[in-house]
């Protein structure tokens, strides 16, 4: 499923998991550190209250209290809301007060509360505690110290809750932050991959577009010096070097083609002068073969080289009625025409003329007994079916048969059969007066149908 994704999609979800797992790192780091910060600060509170209250008890503090049975409270102010003062050794449990030498409130302000002290034994202790500071909601602090009513234990509280308000600020910003933050390297690298692939996409469609016409265009080199653009030059070079080898044949095949043509018109003379004769009249068939064989090599040439086609006005009609009714080694099997009047279409005559002499010449070698050769006009196209009886073009080789050199028949006479040219050159004739050729369906012997533009 990875591998169907594009590379701008891939980047962009691996980006953002990575920087998701790097804020959750990050984020469970600092509430960790800022909860351990916090409970420390609450516990060195809790540690200062009960030395600052030690350090008043050490100093001499009167201590008012009463008895088990509530009796002598004497009412004071005390030193701090969050401590509580207990004794180890009497028997009986008494609250206290205590008040600081220095404790006085100033008029208009309140006074900051009651000490107690709880005389008593220690296993009174922790239920006292528990109903007083309760473990999840302060810092507690205990500390022992020697006072003028013998030895005393100090515990003080700090609250955790603005330990709790500040997580719960904190956690506030990071729940809807942490996804924000991810929404936005999303788009920002979904954005920052499309930027950088924008070159390879404008080299893709460029090299898509590059057929063996037009070897001399070349891709777009971005200004960016990276690989984009190494790789862009690597392909232009490659470019040039297709370009040059395919030149190199096209050229070597025109020369070879016009070299032939000169030698072998003065060979077809001499043997058409010469004695009568076996000899002299195979000779002759296979020079006018070679004849052929050259000139189909010199069109493919010049069709390879893309040269400009000679766009006039062309009567299709006139150009099929022409060729269809030259002769033929086969005079046996009979042509029919139907073609439609005023069949106008731009393009080159000649090349137009070769085109349905191939065709016709290919049907009129496979066929049994008959040619139909049927052009028309259909919105706006002209069709041109050239079919015959014979058997046929199987339908895995519907293709094929358009490559050069393609010969199906491979048991059959090589004179009875063609070079395997004549429907390449005719496919690319078509192709190049923005037309097609293709094999028709018909339910016996072939058929291949030419469509042109008409004017």
């Amino acid at each position: 499923m990875a591998s169907r994704l594009s590379v701008r999609l891939r980047a962009t979800l691996a980006a953002t998991a990575i920087v998701a797992v790097a804020l959750g790192v990050a984020a469970a780091v600092l509430v960790g550190v800022l909860t351990g910060s916090l409970a420390r600060s609450a516990s060195n509170e809790a540690v200062r209250r009960a030395d600052a209250t030690a350090k008043v008890l050490a100093g001499g503090v009167a201590v008012a209290g009463k008895s088990a049975d509530g009796a002598g409270l004497a009412e004071t102010a005390f030193l701090d809301p969050d401590v509580k003062i207990f004794t180890h050794s009497a028997p009986a449990v008494s609250e206290l007060s205590v008040r600081s030498p220095a404790s006085t409130a100033s008029p208009g302000e309140k006074s900051p509360g009651v000490v107690k002290v709880f005389q008593g034994s220690t296993a009174a202790q922790p239920a006292e505690v528990a109903q007083w500071a309760p473990g999840d909601a302060f810092a507690l602090a205990t500390m022992p110290v020697d006072a003028a009513d013998g030895v005393l234990v100090v515990q003080a509280r700090a609250s955790l809750e603005p330990t709790g308000d500040a997580l719960r600020a904190l956690w506030g910003l990071l729940l809807p932050g942490i996804p924000a933050l991810l929404l936005l390297v999303a788009v920002l690298t979904w954005l920052a991959v499309g930027r950088a692939l924008a070159p390879v996409s404008a080299i893709r469609t460029e090299m898509a577009d590059i057929t063996a016409n037009d070897l001399h265009r070349r891709v777009p080199v971005p200004r960016s010096r990276d690989e984009i653009a190494r790789l862009a030059e690597t392909m232009n070079r490659t470019l040039d070097r297709l370009e040059l080898a395919v030149s190199r044949h096209k050229r070597f095949v025109a020369d070879a083609a016009h070299e032939l043509r000169s030698p072998l018109a003065i060979l077809r003379t001499r043997l058409e002068l010469a004695p009568p004769g076996p000899l002299a009249a195979e000779a002759l068939t296979d020079v006018e073969r070679i004849q052929t064989l050259t000139s189909d090599l010199l069109l493919l040439a010049r069709l390879d080289a893309a040269e400009p086609v000679c766009h006039e006005e062309v009567d299709l009609g006139q150009v099929t009625a022409e060729e269809a009714a030259r002769s033929r080694p086969r005079p046996e099997i009979r042509v029919t025409l139907e073609v439609a009047a005023d069949t106008v279409v731009f393009g080159s005559a000649g090349q137009l003329r070769r085109l349905v002499a191939n065709l016709v010449d290919n049907a009129v070698r496979h066929a049994n007994s008959a040619v139909t050769v049927r052009l028309a006009s259909d919105g706006g196209e002209a069709v041109l079916d050239v079919c015959d009886d014979g058997p046929g073009i199987p339908a895995e080789h519907h293709e094929a048969v358009f490559d050069r050199f393609t010969r199906l028949d491979e048991a059959r006479d090589r004179d009875a059969g063609g070079s395997g040219l004549g429907l390449a050159i005719a496919r690319d004739i078509a192709v190049r007066h923005g037309g097609s050729l293709r094999i028709a369906g018909e339910d016996s012997g072939a058929c291949l149908q030419a469509r042109f533009p008409v004017i």
